[in-house]
């Protein structure tokens, strides 16, 4: 629960574990419900919470206040029973009561996320997106049973793997994170890092192990950098010397060490910053690429043996591959409607807790913002036979030929204008951008025929007149 303390309410002192209860927002893995709540009406809840990422439910606090006084012993009785009565198939699940002081206590539920489709007693499923519990259609409950079987591989015990391969630093990292205690033999229960059984997960072992490719070859970041806009082959290639390594350890460590890389091998331009003077700017926003970075580790098929996921850097865009189709309810032709919906849950809420991703169903359409207000085409995603893979192009949106017709540092103006992100007049943009006013004035007409700006002012010669980009 990104670090809240939901997940060991008990350690915590027992005059704060109210407070703890009330103040948690809800998310992806935590809600609240009366204790009124019917065990029928809860049961959608526990599915859409096994059809993602698992998470907790408190019962007895809702909307500010505690009501756990009504949770008679039928009541909880009941409710402890409501996977096996209204879910199928039956709700993997785990209760447990928490005393809030001398007379008050609270019922947690905690969620497993699930191997397969689960559904209410009524024949509907239901999945957690965000805060949300979404009910699916037929085509998006098809799909996301089809994705099941990769959800089921990290959730599979590790090949050969046992506690002795679990790096110290991480798994202390990992338990900080969630508020265990050093000593808690839960901590990898927590996240369902372990098995019925007891043993580590794939999940548990590519987050938290000190070699997971040791047993998983192919969880491992190729970045590679070319010197020309086609990659070419034999004696053609434009593989450039020395650009070409690759990442291995547990998934943390493979993300901060191939994000340096990739930072360091960005091409670089000279352009107008935001600093308003002129420096080296990156060809492409770190935010874009590291999201689709932390995308693909988190979100790739580790069932496929035999591929990793490549980085390419060229002159005019980065490409990222990631092995696997486009997961569960994902449609790559529309990816600002794309529901959130892991493939790895268990490695997306490691994630999370680890402060590596925010985990809101946010990214792509930050990704498309964040091109979009430095004038650049959108993030391209397309799914290859075997792989999703996202183009993240240094190009402009305008028109080929408007550009064309444009003179050289036209583009400096247009990146002001929406860094700006409101009006801006004549002389402050000549101010900022240390050209002539004769220049700027002809570029923003230009820019204003071709319906790229838009002029405001109430008489040719308004003092107060501004420009804007035109939505």
């Amino acid at each position: 629960m990104h670090g809240t303390p939901t997940s060991h309410i008990s350690t915590l002192p027992e005059d704060s574990r109210l407070d703890a209860l009330l103040e948690t927002p809800e998310d992806q893995w935590f809600d609240r419900k009366s204790a009124r709540v019917a065990p029928r009406g809860l049961a959608p809840l526990l599915v859409a919470f096994a059809n993602a990422e698992g998470g907790t439910v408190a019962i007895g606090v809702h909307n500010g206040q505690y009501d756990g006084h009504l949770l008679t012993p039928e009541r909880r009785s009941a409710l402890r029973q409501v996977a096996m009565d209204h879910t199928s198939p039956p709700v993997r699940m785990e209760t447990e009561e928490v005393s809030l002081d001398h007379q008050r206590t609270a019922l947690l539920i905690h969620v497993r996320p699930g191997e397969q489709v689960y559904e209410t007693s009524k024949g509907d499923a239901y999945l957690r997106v965000g805060d949300e519990t979404r009910k699916l259609g037929f085509n998006q409950r098809r799909e996301l049973a089809y994705d099941r079987g990769s959800a089921q591989f990290e959730g599979e015990a590790a090949p050969g793997a046992g506690p002795e391969d679990l790096d110290p630093v991480q798994f202390q990292r990992y338990r900080e994170a969630i508020g265990a205690d050093a000593d808690d033999p839960r901590a990898l229960r927590a996240r369902s890092l372990l098995t019925r059984t007891g043993n580590l997960t794939v999940a548990g072992l590519l987050l938290l192990g000190r070699s997971p490719q040791q047993y998983l070859p192919q969880a491992l970041v190729r970045v590679m950098r070319f010197s020309e806009r086609d990659p070419g082959t034999g004696s053609r290639q434009s593989l450039e010397s020395g650009k070409d390594r690759r990442f291995e350890g547990p998934i943390p460590d493979i993300i901060d060490h191939a994000a340096d890389c990739i930072s360091q091998w960005m091409p670089k331009r000279r352009a107008l910053g935001t600093s308003r003077r002129f420096e080296d700017i990156p060809l492409l926003p770190a935010d874009v690429w590291l999201e689709g970075l932390v995308n693909a580790v988190v979100h790739r098929s580790y069932s496929l043996a035999g591929d990793h996921i490549r980085v390419s850097i060229f002159p005019d865009r980065v490409e990222i591959e990631s092995p696997g189709r486009f997961p569960g309810l994902a449609d790559p032709t529309r990816p600002l409607d794309i529901a959130r919906y892991a493939r790895n849950p268990r490695i997306a809420r490691v994630c999370s807790d680890l402060g590596i991703t925010l985990e809101r169903g946010e990214g792509i359409r930050r990704m498309f913002e964040e091109m979009r207000e430095l004038g650049l085409v959108d993030p391209l995603f397309e799914q290859t036979g075997g792989s999703v893979r996202l183009t993240l192009a240094a190009a402009s949106r305008l028109d080929p030929k408007l550009e064309s017709q444009l003179p050289a540092g036209a583009d400096d103006l247009i990146r002001m204008l929406r860094q700006q992100g409101g009006a801006i007049g004549t002389g402050e943009i000549v101010e900022q951008s240390g050209r002539s006013r004769p220049w700027v004035r002809a570029v923003l007409e230009t820019l204003r025929d071709a319906g790229v700006v838009a002029w405001d002012g109430k008489s040719p010669k308004d003092p107060r007149a501004t420009w804007r980009l035109v939505d």
